[in-house]
Order: C-alpha cells, then sequence, then structure tokens
C-alpha cells in the first residue's frame, strides 16, 4: 500500500487519510478551501479536474451529500497514489480516480454526464526549463499539460444544464477567469476571496458557475485563514475543517 518514498496523513475528517510523497507535491490550503466552497447535493455525481493527491474527491465524499465522485489525473503514478488514497478509506463504491488528459475529459466521460466539476488547476502561465525530477511538482503548479481554457471548455461539455462548477485559483487572474468562463456559457454566481491575514491582500479566490445561469453574481464575505501567525481562524477550523 505504501511505497518507501511515500507518507500517510490524517484528514482530520470522518477517520479518513491520504497517502502523499515525502518531498513531492502535497494538497494545500487552496485545496481545503473548495472542498468546503463546493456544494455536492444528495444524489449528485461530482468530476474533479486534475485530481492530484485524490484530495478534493475524498474530502468532498466526507462533507457533501453526492452520490459518487471521480477524480481525473493525468499522471500515472500520481493516479495510482490517489487510488490507493480510495482504497485505504475504503471508499471504491463512492470514489473512482481515473487517469487521463483534461483536455480530452468529455470523450472519456461523455458529455452532460455530471451535476458538479470542481479543478485547481495550475495557476501559473509562461514555465520554462523543466528537469524531469521536478514534473509532477511542475505540471501541479504550471500549465504545461493544460490551461485554464483548456479546464473551462471540457467543464462546459461535461456539465448538465444548470450543473455547477467550483474552481479556486489567483485573484490576479480574476478577469480572465470571468472571460473564460462567460466565454463557454458558464455563468460566474459566487465569488469569494482568500486572504492569508485581515490586513494582506488576497492570495486565492474561489469561484461558482453554472452552466447557462442567468447574469448576477454575488461577491461573499472573505475568508481570512489566519487569525494571528500559527492561529487558523475560526471560520477555517470550523467552516473548512482544517
Amino acid at each position: 500500500m505504501l511505497l518507501e518514498d511515500e507518507r500517510i496523513d490524517d484528514l482530520q475528517r470522518n477517520g479518513y487519510h491520504i497517502i502523499q510523497k515525502k518531498k513531492g507535491f502535497c494538497f494545500g490550503m487552496d485545496a481545503v478551501l473548495l472542498s468546503g466552497f463546493a456544494s455536492v447535493r444528495r444524489g449528485e455525481r461530482a468530476l474533479d479536474l486534475g485530481t492530484g493527491t485524490g484530495i478534493i474527491p475524498i474530502l468532498l465524499e466526507a462533507k457533501t451529500e453526492g452520490e459518487h465522485f471521480t477524480g481525473l489525473e493525468i499522471q500515472e503514478e500520481v493516479a495510482g497514489m490517489a487510488g490507493r488514497s480510495v482504497r485505504l478509506n475504503h471508499l471504491e463504491d463512492r470514489v473512482e480516480i481515473v487517469k487521463g488528459d483534461i483536455r480530452e475529459a468529455s470523450r472519456i466521460f461523455g458529455r452532460a454526464s455530471f451535476d458538479v466539476v470542481t479543478s485547481n488547476p495550475p495557476y501559473m502561465t509562461g514555465f520554462r526549463g523543466l528537469k524531469n525530477p521536478d514534473l509532477p511538482k511542475a505540471i501541479a503548479r504550471h500549465e504545461i499539460l493544460c490551461t485554464l481554457e483548456d479546464v473551462v471548455r471540457e467543464t462546459e461539455l461535461l456539465l448538465k444544464p444548470g450543473g455547477r462548477f467550483y474552481l479556486v485559483h489567483r485573484p490576479e487572474r480574476l478577469a480572465e477567469i470571468l472571460s473564460v468562463l462567460n466565454g463557454h456559457h458558464l455563468e460566474p454566481k459566487r465569488m469569494k476571496l482568500v486572504h492569508p491575514f485581515v490586513d494582506r491582500e488576497a492570495n486565492m479566490v474561489l469561484v461558482e458557475a453554472v452552466r447557462g445561469g442567468k447574469p448576477m453574481m454575488k461577491v461573499e464575505a472573505p475568508v481570512i485563514v489566519f487569525r494571528e501567525p500559527g492561529v487558523y481562524s475560526e471560520e477555517i477550523t470550523t467552516v473548512y475543517g482544517y
């Protein structure tokens, strides 16, 4: 179950654990925030694009009443590790990890096959000079294998009419995010900025968009991650369960 360069971390939720690399890419606050921001209702099916360790499907299974959760991951080794985390938590009937390319997601799963799509995609563009040992981490952080446009295009095709898309990204790309969403008939409906401290600029943004939704977006109260250095805010510990 566990390879030499891996460890098991406690998710502090439903007794679940996750397998991660000791020195490789690990899930962060953005994944936890997205799993708290997203809503998957009773009977709904959800897909996470670029699932990495599988953290978002596993947390959504723990936090929501959705019927089934799928994670799509292009890197074979990473997808295999996520699949072992699913089995570690005995979630095989509720969570599935599929190896595949985001750019082909609608072909893999079929059009209009999900009620909810989530994604914590690569944030950065213009990456150059890649060394092979850094590949998994670089793929997670930089638009090497897919772009924001790829994620949104496939999401439009994957969602049922009225289906919801939940995204976590960087505020400096917000204008681009809203433009790309609108260009693919995904109407932004909710937005929440995330600040590390109350007196710091936002470093993340959470967006909900609805396929074919009517224009009108609600900007919700921001999330403040830390009350003081090293101490999470009450919202993080209660609502997001970190």
